[in-house]
Order: structure tokens, then C-alpha cells, then sequence
């Protein structure tokens, strides 16, 4: 009987059956990217708003139509009958553009984040609830005048409208987390604000820091390094500038091989090591100068603050006009009315004055739960919270509240004593903000009646009015102390280093037409010698407003665009200094190694631009890194990386002019050889050779500053390299000139200026205005990055302020119809 013999499948036929199995699920593959790509578009461009025709608004929140103008940049131009209606259409309005933005800002303030991303944002929720924000917005929110609650009660109505509106195609964002977001309460427009006095006035980590530090230098050492003023400071003055400042004393001469002759710049900034600026806290720059500087004859006013990147950005441009209030400007998303900009007579702008408004203090408590008060034992306040977590259990803790303020000692690991934190924003009196006083204002009187109650963080506001006057004035809550400055944590259980009120605000410091025609700020030193009154224990360090005043006073007429080119201003009076100092130490020196000298070759003569192409940029900043290393570790220990502060620069500018003993580490004879080990160390350091290469010659500094913005959820590590996905991300990573804040160009990889605003008295519709990526925050809008180039290359745009101008440059027009 014959045997049928079955063969196997060749091998040809199982490559097929693969290849046909590996295309269809291809294909399955494709299909679903189609599908999900079909479903996000879709659903992304549904939300996005409607700019032109009319929109019928239901119920009586409306008394007549308002008309809101978009131009080329999509800034909204909005023009009611009343207030009330204007207020409803800004939030409204910046609702279209920004809702899941807004929702995120209260979510953050209030510590509800891990409700929505889950439990890797509960490190920030914790400490929003034990900052006890939500129970200072609430207590500032019922000390507002009725007027002003009036007005914030009908913003809040034209963001809820929207949001009704809308629920049905809601900014992808919220479909992509798969929730929807609550009524908007003037609650959350308070929290608004306070989450920007947390980000430009918050120093108690640093304080709690400085005492562990201090600890371990002893006083003289610390001297050194937490130093508060110097020879160049600027404070705002009526006086000639010879009448100002104490020139230094003889050994502070720069060495002979410097080729320096000019002083300048900046704020040197909070970071993980000195002047590592990945991690910088930014400041700003404002200056106004008189009709006799400029080629019109009229006031320029100039304004660009630093704050931290984001998508969308933190301001929202408006043109605001009904009845007499007529103001265009920069807003916060969330907040009502213009922060900074200009009405049809007057102009202001502003810069952090970074006065320290917070205090620890070291409570005393005892084993029944109360704590010590010079009246006897106390209970503090128990807050019970609990923070929702995304896909977890409930996180839930109480919060003790002493008369200072809540304890915050969990903040700090390993802290074992009760520290209360007292802060300005505690006293309602503190959050009462008046910018519907400041649109309104005509002249210098109305102006510093309309900023005397300013709360927040306490600011530096330059001005200038339509008749030619310039000034100067700062505002704001500063503590006055029964004794001490606050810098450390002070013992709580008496009197002697309690709040006995605030500085009142005619002795704040205060510019009215000084004769020199010029006041600039940049978060540097603004009390003069003398003061009777603690402002600060943290100023910026003077070389950046030393550099504005420098060019200023050059005796040059300025325009429009001259101010735009010192914004972009990338000159680095410190880092030139530096590189002086390590090119002497260089050449005096027996040991350097030939790669030594050729960094040296490189920093000769430089002319102290950051150019993100400079060589000798980067080769002096990573010195002076290195050279900070050299001189703290050996006395801190790995603390040496927690010191951290804003004039470190000053500090180290003192250490190499000077040359004190007692920073030479073991092992160094002198200075010069300190400086060329740190040279050595940067040139061969791993990290740098690894990523740059070992020819130093290479070495472009824009490679080393970088700025890198992006979408917080299209933007994270798992993004896809596809050029439909990196428009979601945002502008991404790029090299970029200047050098944290100690140039006039403020940049670091998170941080730099927000906006660019310069108001031109000559004429209103000539003032020039542009953020940093977009106005709109949704992903398919025309205006979500079309300001990034400009902004990235130093250009800017006309805001349009006249009816004639506003109706000529329109590229949308709505009508929000009652």
C-alpha cells in the first residue's frame, strides 16, 4: 500500500504568510493612527472659538452689544457701552482662547492637579494646601470694596458662559484627560493672582536654606557670600549720578590685562548651583525715558518682564475700551483688566522689587497640641484637607494655622521643629489690586493714588503720561519688623521679631522727572543709602540695570526699535569681568597646560557679548562654575550646591577682586592658581566633553543656553518625532544668545521675557507689543505659535489703539449680542 507524504510548507510560503500577516497588521495599525488622527483634529478644531458673525447671549448678562475685533495677531480688541458688559466680555473672550489654561492656573493654586494628572502632582498639591492658599484668596475675596466685587462678579459670569457654551466641544485638552471643568468662582480669579505673588515673592526655602548654611560658615564666611548691595547699584533717583554711589576703594581695580571700561548687568538668580541658570529665577526690565532722549520729542516706555515659558503663555494680550476706560495691554488669563500698558494719556509698566514679604517662624508647641503666644498656650486652627487623586485613594492630612501663619514644616524634609510661615497674602488688605483705578488714571496724582493700595507682589512701575512726564514709583505690602530682617527662621513665642505693620506708602521709593530724563529698573537695589526701612534682603545684582542706564545715557536719540534692540541686549558686564580675571591668572601662570592657554586666547579680549556662537561665552561661564565649586565644597560639603542667591554674582565679583585667604581651598598658594584649576576642570570636565567634544574651539555657548518650551501635555519625552506632533509640542529646543539675568536679554531654558512692550507717546497706534509663542491656547488656531518667530528673533508688532486703527487692521469681527 503506498504512503502519501505531506511535505512541509516551504520555506517561501511562511515568509509569505508573515509578510501578509505583518501587512495587515499594518494596515490595522494605520488605520487606527488614521482614525485617532481623524478624531483629535476633529475634536481640536471643533473647540476652536467663533471670531466672526454674532453670538446670541443667553439670559440678561448683557445690556447692549459689544464688539470684539481681532487683528492680525488675534489680540482681541473689545469695545463696550459699560464696564459691566466689558468685564463679561473679557472673560468671555479669554475664555475662547484660553479656558483649559485658566483651569489648570486655579487647579494649581488650589492643589487640585492630581485630580486630573494623578498622583506624580501631588508634591505640588501639598504644598498648596499647606500654604493654605484657598482659605487667603476666600479671606481676600471678602475684603474686596463692592465696586471691585461687582466688577470680578461679571468677568466671572462671561467666563461661565462660555464654558456653558461650550461644553459640548470643549479644548482637546479636556477631552484628552477626560473631564470638565467646574464653574469659574472669583475664588479662582484671586487664586489668579496669588499664584504670580508665589512665583515672584517666595523665599522662605531660601531663608530655611540660609540657616543651615550660615550654620556651617560662621559669620565672617557668610558675609561673603550673602552680600546685598554694591558700588554699582541704581536706585531710582532725582540725584546726578557722581551724588549716587560711593565709587570702590582702590583694590577693587579690575587686573591689567582687562580691556574694560564700562560696568553693567544683572540678577543673578536662585538656581541649583551658582549661576547654573537651567533653574534661574527670572526678573524683568522696565524704563521710560523723556521727549528729550527721544527722535520724536515724546516719552518711550519700555517693559519685558521675565517669568517661566509656557504653552500657552502666561499673558493674554486686550484692548479694553468702554465709556473712559480705553486700555490696551497685557493680561493675566483669569484675571480682569490690564496689568501693564496704556490708556489714551498714560503708560506704566513694571519689574519685581523682591521684598521679603515671608518669615518662619519656630513655633513652640506642647504635648497637648497648643503653642506658645506672650498671652499664653494657644490651639492653633486645624484645616482639614483632602486631595483627590487620580486613579488612587484620597490623600488626607490636617493642617495646624498659628497667628503667624500655617505650619510648613513638611515643605522640608528631615525638619523636625514647627515652623509657621507668615506671608503678606494672609492679610486681605494685601490682595486688593486696582487696576481698574490704574486704566483709568490721566496723570502722575492719579496714578499713585490708583497704585497706593496695590497688593501682590510688591512691584517697581515706571510711568509716563501723554504731556511728557515720566516717573517712578513703588507699591506694594512690605513688613515693617519689631526687630531682626527675616532672613533665618526667628523665634515665635514672643514679640521681639513680630510684624508691627507695613512700609507706608509715601516713604516707598518715589521718581518724579528726575532732570537726567531716564529711570530703569531691573530688580536691583532701589532703596538708597540711608533708608530707614528693610526693603529687601535679596536684591538683583546691579549689573543689568547698571547696562540699561549705560545705554541710556549715551547721549543717543532713541526710537521705537532701539528699544526693542536693548531688550534683545545680550551684553554681560559680569562675565567680562570673569574672563579677565582668568586670562591674568592664566598668563602669571607657571602650570597652565597648553588646552589652558588656548581657552585663555579664546577670552582675550572679549567684548563680553553672549552671542549663542561665542566660544569664550561658554568656556567663562563654565569657569566661573567650576571656580564656585572649587572654593564652596570644600567648607559645605555636597551642600555647596544649595547656596543659591540673587547677588552671588556681587559676591563672587568681591572674591576676585579682593582675593581674601580664607576662600583659598587646600592645596592652592594663591588666587591665580585656584583660577587656572578651575579653567582645567571645565575645559576637561566629562560631562562636557561628552556632549561637546574635546576641542574647545567648539564649544558654541548657545549650545550650553538653550531655551525649550513646550505643550505640558504634548510635549512630554514620548512624543512622536512627527512634524504633525511637534506643532502640538510648540517651539521645542533651541540655542539662544544672553545669559540667565545677567544680560538686558534675560535667558534661560525656562525662563526669559514674557512679553515685549514698548509705548510710544508720539503715537499710540506706532507702540509695538508681542509675546512669546501665541495668543490662543488651542493647538489648531492660527495664533497658537505665530508669534514665536518674532519673538524668537527679536522683532515685534504694532498694537492697533485708535478707533480708526483698531477698525482698519481687523481681521475677525464678532458681536456678543444681548
Amino acid at each position: 500500500m503506498a504512503t502519501t507524504v505531506l511535505s512541509r510548507p516551504s520555506t517561501h510560503r511562511k515568509l509569505a504568510l508573515a509578510i501578509r500577516i505583518t501587512a495587515l497588521l499594518l494596515f490595522v495599525v494605520l488605520v487606527a493612527i488614521f482614525l485617532a488622527g481623524y478624531w483629535f483634529h476633529h475634536a481640536a478644531t471643533a473647540s476652536l472659538p467663533q471670531v466672526d458673525g454674532t453670538i446670541a447671549i443667553q439670559g440678561h448678562e448683557l445690556s447692549a452689544p459689544v464688539t470684539v475685533n481681532r487683528d492680525a495677531q488675534g489680540v482681541p480688541h473689545i469695545a463696550a457701552v459699560t464696564i459691566e458688559d466689558l468685564m463679561f466680555a473679557q472673560g468671555y473672550v479669554t475664555a475662547q482662547d484660553r479656558l483649559w489654561q485658566m483651569d489648570v492656573s486655579r487647579r494649581f493654586g488650589l492643589g487640585e492637579l492630581s485630580e486630573i494628572f494623578g498622583a506624580g502632582l501631588l508634591q505640588s498639591d501639598r504644598r498648596h494646601r499647606y500654604l493654605q492658599l484657598r482659605a487667603a484668596a476666600e479671606r481676600g475675596l471678602s475684603a474686596l470694596p463692592d465696586r471691585d466685587r461687582h466688577l470680578l462678579d461679571a468677568y466671572v459670569r462671561g467666563v461661565n458662559a462660555l464654558i456653558e457654551s461650550q461644553r459640548d466641544h470643549l479644548p482637546i485638552e479636556f477631552r484628552m484627560l477626560r473631564y470638565t471643568p467646574g464653574p469659574w468662582t472669583p475664588v479662582d480669579s484671586v487664586i489668579i493672582g496669588i499664584n504670580i505673588s508665589e512665583s515672584l515673592s517666595t523665599s522662605f526655602p531660601g531663608e530655611h536654606t540660609r540657616e543651615r548654611l550660615q550654620a556651617k560658615l560662621g559669620p565672617e564666611l557668610s558675609a561673603d557670600l550673602y552680600i546685598n548691595s554694591s558700588w554699582r547699584d541704581r536706585p531710582p533717583s532725582s540725584l546726578p549720578r557722581e551724588q549716587q554711589f560711593t565709587p570702590p576703594p582702590a583694590e577693587q581695580k579690575v587686573p591689567p590685562s582687562s580691556t574694560d571700561e564700562d560696568k553693567e548687568q544683572s540678577f543673578l538668580d536662585h538656581s541649583e548651583a551658582p549661576d547654573l541658570c537651567d533653574s534661574c529665577i527670572a526678573g524683568s526690565n522696565n524704563w521710560v525715558v523723556s521727549g528729550a532722549h527721544t527722535t520724536t520729542g515724546k516719552p518711550l516706555l519700555s517693559n519685558d518682564m521675565h517669568l517661566n515659558h509656557s504653552i500657552p503663555n502666561v499673558w493674554y494680550e486686550v484692548h479694553l475700551n468702554a465709556s473712559d476706560y480705553d486700555v490696551a495691554g497685557v493680561s493675566f488669563p483669569g484675571f480682569p483688566f490690564v496689568i501693564a500698558g496704556h490708556n489714551q494719556r498714560i503708560a506704566w509698566g513694571m519689574t519685581n522689587v523682591a521684598p521679603d514679604v515671608q518669615d518662619l517662624f519656630i513655633e513652640n508647641f506642647n504635648s497637648a497640641g497648643e503653642y506658645e503666644t506672650p498671652s499664653g498656650w494657644q490651639k492653633p486652627e486645624q484645616h482639614h484637607e483632602v486631595i483627590k487623586v487620580k486613579g488612587a485613594a484620597d490623600v488626607v492630612f490636617d493642617v495646624a494655622v498659628t497667628r503667624h501663619g500655617p505650619i510648613v514644616s513638611n515643605l522640608f524634609p528631615g525638619e523636625t521643629r514647627k515652623l509657621a510661615l507668615q506671608w503678606t497674602i494672609y492679610d486681605p488688605r494685601a490682595l486688593s489690586f486696582h487696576f481698574y483705578e490704574l486704566g483709568l488714571a490721566k496723570n502722575w496724582q492719579d496714578f499713585r493714588a490708583a497704585v497706593s493700595g496695590f497688593g501682590g507682589a510688591t512691584q517697581n512701575i515706571v510711568f509716563a503720561d501723554i504731556d511728557g512726564n515720566i516717573g517712578y514709583q513703588a507699591a506694594g505690602f512690605v513688613p515693617v519688623r519689631a526687630s531682626g530682617d527675616g532672613a533665618v527662621p526667628v523665634p515665635g513665642n514672643d514679640d521681639s521679631h513680630s510684624w508691627t505693620g507695613y512700609i507706608p506708602f509715601d516713604k516707598l521709593p518715589s521718581v518724579y522727572d528726575p532732570p537726567s530724563g531716564v529711570i530703569g529698573t531691573a530688580n536691583g537695589r532701589i532703596a538708597p543709602d540711608g533708608y530707614p526701612y528693610l526693603v529687601s534682603n535679596e536684591w538683583g545684582a546691579p549689573y543689568r540695570t547698571e547696562r540699561i542706564y549705560k545705554v541710556l545715557e549715551s547721549g543717543k536719540k532713541f526710537s521705537s526699535s532701539d528699544m526693542l534692540a536693548l531688550q534683545m541686549d545680550d551684553y554681560s558686564e559680569f562675565d567680562r569681568l570673569c574672563a579677565n580675571h582668568f586670562v591674568y591668572a592664566i598668563d602669571h601662570s607657571k602650570n597652565a597646560s597648553k588646552e589652558v592657554h588656548q581657552a585663555a586666547d579664546f577670552m582675550r579680549g572679549w567684548d563680553g557679548h553672549t552671542d549663542q556662537n561665542s566660544v569664550a561665552t561658554a568656556l567663562t561661564v563654565l569657569s566661573r562654575r567650576k571656580l564656585w565649586k572649587l572654593m564652596l565644597e570644600p567648607k559645605l560639603g555636597p551642600q555647596w550646591e544649595e547656596y543659591a542667591w540673587f547677588n552671588s554674582s556681587v559676591a563672587m565679583e568681591r572674591l576676585l577682586l579682593n582675593k581674601p585667604q580664607r576662600w583659598l581651598p587646600p592645596g592652592y598658594a594663591n588666587f591665580d592658581d585656584l583660577l587656572v584649576a578651575a579653567v582645567d576642570q571645565a575645559i576637561n570636565d566629562k560631562l562636557n566633553v561628552a556632549a561637546h567634544g574635546s576641542d574647545v574651539k567648539k564649544w558654541q555657548w548657545g549650545e550650553f543656553s538653550r531655551v525649550d518650551i513646550r505643550h505640558p501635555i504634548f510635549g512630554g519625552p514620548q512624543t512622536p518625532p512627527l512634524p504633525f506632533f511637534q506643532h502640538l509640542v510648540g517651539p521645542g529646543d533651541h540655542p539662544q544668545s544672553g545669559n540667565g539675568s545677567l544680560t538686558v536679554k534675560a535667558a534661560g531654558k525656562i525662563f526669559g521675557a514674557s512679553e515685549r512692550m514698548t509705548t510710544d507717546f508720539a503715537d499710540f497706534d506706532a507702540s509695538t507689543l508681542n509675546i512669546v509663542v501665541g495668543e490662543s491656547g488651542q493647538v489648531f488656531s492660527p495664533h497658537y505659535l505665530d508669534q514665536w518667530p518674532a519673538w524668537y528673533s527679536g522683532k515685534s508688532f504694532k498694537l492697533p489703539f485708535s478707533a480708526n486703527s483698531v477698525e482698519q487692521s481687523a481681521a475677525h469681527k464678532l458681536i456678543l449680542q444681548p
